[in-house]
């Protein structure tokens, strides 16, 4: 049996839940804001660099292609944590949005308790009884379609037996 309290408490949750993973996915923006600072850095480095490189020296060529591959590296790594994260806030909403449905299920249902629990004596049997008179339709229903195919079924034996007595009779004429 499931009470109010307990739908309230678990209503709680699911907010504080969410409101954990908004705070975490906040904390994400903020890495990721991190992350393209870092890859501007880079970036400018790597414009100094090649700057440098045209201007003559091959020295600092390796270490040129170094910042270069950590400059791609570093793209990579944002993009796979920016799919990472997109995929996980997809899987955090549909969970959320089951568990919303499920509470709302719930709630609908212990409305429905709640409302039926304060009507009148006369009213209540009137629904008890109505839920009987819906299962005895369904039981009646079945028994009709089984009766109709056992009707058909006889109807095709019965025509079948007027045409043997047809075709014998013609023979015995």
């Amino acid at each position: 049996v499931v009470t109010r309290d307990d739908v309230e408490e678990s209503l709680r949750a699911i907010f504080q839940y969410v409101k954990d993973k908004e705070q975490l996915f906040k904390e994400l923006r903020s890495q990721i804001e991190e992350i393209q600072q870092r890859i501007s850095v880079k970036q400018r480095e790597r414009d100094y660099w090649l700057e440098y490189k045209n201007v003559g020296s091959k020295i600092h060529a390796d270490k040129i292609s170094s910042l270069e591959k950590d400059i791609k590296k570093v793209k990579d790594e944002l993009q796979r944590t920016a799919e990472y994260y997109r995929d996980a806030l997809n899987a955090v909403k549909e969970e959320n949005k089951r568990l919303f449905d499920r509470h709302v299920k719930l709630l609908s249902e212990e409305a429905l308790k709640s409302a039926v629990g304060y009507l009148d004596k006369h009213c209540r049997r009137e629904i008890q009884e109505n839920e009987w008179l819906k299962e005895e339709v369904k039981i009646y229903r079945k028994e009709v379609s089984d009766l109709k195919a056992s009707v058909q079924l006889l109807e095709e034996e019965n025509t079948s037996l007027v045409a043997k007595l047809i075709d014998t009779k013609l023979q015995n004429l």
